[in-house]
């Protein structure tokens, strides 16, 4: 596999750890969280641009224990 350069979120702040990266390979998008950098998701970039339209359109719900 070849080696990915990831971005962090600018949403993410100055920290280290905490943050949601990006990163492209010559086939797809990777998304890691800094705190597990091993576990990474593999999309493609129609599919992150309909996650992220939904997420900025939609409603979060209150999830209660």
């Amino acid at each position: 596999m070849p080696e990915i350069t990831w971005q962090k979120s600018s949403y993410s702040g100055s920290a280290e750890t905490n943050c949601v990266e990006i990163g492209a390979t010559p086939h797809a998008l990777a998304l890691r969280e800094s705190d597990t950098p091993t576990t990474v998701l593999h999309t493609h970039h129609p599919q992150l641009t309909a996650l992220l339209r939904h997420i900025k359109t939609t409603t979060p719900r209150t999830v209660t224990p």
